[in-house]
This record gives structure tokens, sequence and C-alpha cells, in this order.
């Protein structure tokens, strides 16, 4: 009788929520391909979930070139202020999205792909693994307060991020035999209400967003005034209260549900509209991803740098 033949572990990416820190994604999947670590399955959360179903279309070369030519006054001309279920529709920039780069159902994905999204109504997570990619991140993307809600399979669905910001137990639902987390909020908290030399790079879209919103509006989201007593903008409070959240619900559903390895980008610099800084996040990326190669190649994953070059069976 011949010996079964050894099958390759099927490896999961569980590319986690962080807003403008997404970009961190894309220098993470570079690091890993060079390594000669491809995934099997993608799954994201939010912004994970834009980036991870950019790559499974195999747009990643294209969008990691957008993302890298983005400035302020690009970033501000892709959000439609509205103030009915959230300070942005959402409905330009996945148009933008649609038109350019993933209008497939996820089925037609070149690699496995699924994100989480909420219900608003329920609170239950969602995976959303068929269908419109285009609708599934804009679901997943939907985060509270920011973006309006999105209807979705009959559901009124926001941000996966409010259940499960680094999907590892969808990963394992999808026969991953390894699970690599990437983490983007390890060391943000607090971070947004500190008065750094950073706060004036990170407070630069929420001035371009004032200045398209009525004066008494604008006046009310930039916080208080010189003379009083200081107090953080509503934008700095929403950022930290998401960041609490994420942290939390992250450090929780991890423990319950580890991943094999986590990879955790040094993002606290980069504010949650920061969508203009995309080489910090990237260059980010790349080193957490490179300090976690050691670990990878542990758990048999890519080739060292000088071992066996013969290819997994």
């Amino acid at each position: 009788m011949m010996p079964p033949v050894k099958r390759k572990p099927r490896l999961a990416l569980a590319l986690g929520s962080g807003s403008a820190r997404g970009w961190a994604h894309i220098g993470v999947l570079r690091t890993l391909e060079e390594a000669g670590i491809q995934p099997d399955i993608i799954c994201g959360t939010s912004i994970g979930a834009l980036v991870g179903a950019a790559y499974a279309a195999g747009e990643l070369d294209r969008f990691e070139q957008w993302v890298r030519s983005l400035n302020l006054r690009d970033v501000v001309s892709l959000m439609d202020f509205h103030l009915n279920g959230g300070m942005l529709k959402g409905e330009r920039l996945m148009s933008f999205f649609q038109k350019h780069f993933m209008d497939c159902p996820i089925q037609a994905l070149n690699v496995p792909f699924a994100a989480v999204a909420t219900d608003l109504h329920t609170g239950q997570e969602v995976w959303l693994k068929e269908g419109s990619t285009t609708d599934a991140v804009r679901a997943s993307i939907a985060l509270p307060g920011l973006f309006s809600p999105c209807w979705l399979q009959e559901r009124l669905l926001v941000d996966g991020g409010l259940v499960n910001p680094v999907p590892v137990s969808l990963a394992r639902s999808m026969d991953a035999d390894i699970v690599v987390a990437v983490d983007l909020n390890t060391d943000i908290l607090g971070r947004h209400l500190e008065p750094e030399p950073e706060q004036k790079l990170r407070s630069t879209v929420g001035s371009a967003w004032r200045a398209h919103l009525p004066e008494a509006l604008s006046s009310w989201l930039s916080g208080s005034p010189p003379e009083v007593e200081p107090m953080p903008s509503l934008i700095d409070i929403l950022s930290s209260s998401i960041n609490i959240m994420q942290v939390r619900i992250t450090r929780s559903r991890m423990a319950g549900d580890p991943a094999d390895a986590v990879i955790a980008p040094r993002l606290a610099s980069l504010g949650l509209l920061d969508f203009h800084r995309a080489e910090l996040a990237i260059d980010q990326g790349i080193a957490a991803a490179q300090a976690a190669l050691p670990t990878l190649h542990s758990l048999g994953l890519g080739k060292p740098l000088g071992g066996d070059d013969t290819p997994d069976q």
C-alpha cells in the first residue's frame, strides 16, 4: 500500500481592521510574497477586507500604485459628506473601486476570500463568502459614525471590527491549517489624545473634512476653543473610542482562538483618516512582516535564506 502523499498545509491570512493603518497590509503581503509565502485563503475585516479583496482579485500591483499616489486632495475627493447614518455615504469610494479594481463575484476571485461584517439589528457576526466582492467590502468597511450602514442580504450591515477585528475564526472555518493574523491595533491605545507633534499630521484630513461642512457643525467637530480647557475634537474622540473597542475585542477573541502567528505593525502615528500617508504604513507592514519571518519559517512556511530549496510536495 502506497503511503499517503503529504499535503501542503493550507495557509490563511486574517487581515485586521484599522482604517488608514490598513495600508500596512500591502507591505505585509509584499514581504510574504518575496519570502515565498503565498496564502491559500484571505479573510479580512474592514480595511483588511478591502486590501484582501484587491490581493485575491490579482489587483495588488495596480492597487498599491494607486494607494501610494494618494494625496490629501484625492482622499477628500472620495468622501461624499452625509449626515444621515454616517458622515460619509461611501458610495463614491466604492464606485471608484467597482470601476477600477474588483467588480466581480467573490467566487470568481483568484484566491478564496471572505469578509466580516456586523448585523446592526441583531449584533450578529456576518461572514460574506459569496456574491459581489464590492458589496462585501462596502459592508465590511461601514465604520459606525463614519460610513453609512449598508443593506446586503436583507440585513443592515456595518463594520466587522465591532465583533471580529482580526478574523482568525473565519479563517479556521475555511479549512485553514495555519492562520497568520495581521493585527494593526497593538500599540494605539490613547495615542490620538496625546499632544504630540504627530497630532498636527493626524488632524490634517479632519481639517479638510471641516472645510466642506457648515460653520456651526465644523466648530463642533473641532473640539474646544482656545480659551476653554482643552478638549479633544469629535474625530479624535471617535478614533480613540474605536481603538479601545477594537483592541479589547481583538485580545478577547484571539485569547479564545489564537492565530498560529501574529504580525503586528507599529502604526500609532497614523490617524483614522490618514489614507494619504500610505508610504509610512506600507513600510511599517514590511518591517513587521520581516520580523515575523523566523516564526513563519518555523511553521514550515516559505524557505529561510540559504535554506533547502526543495519545493513543497
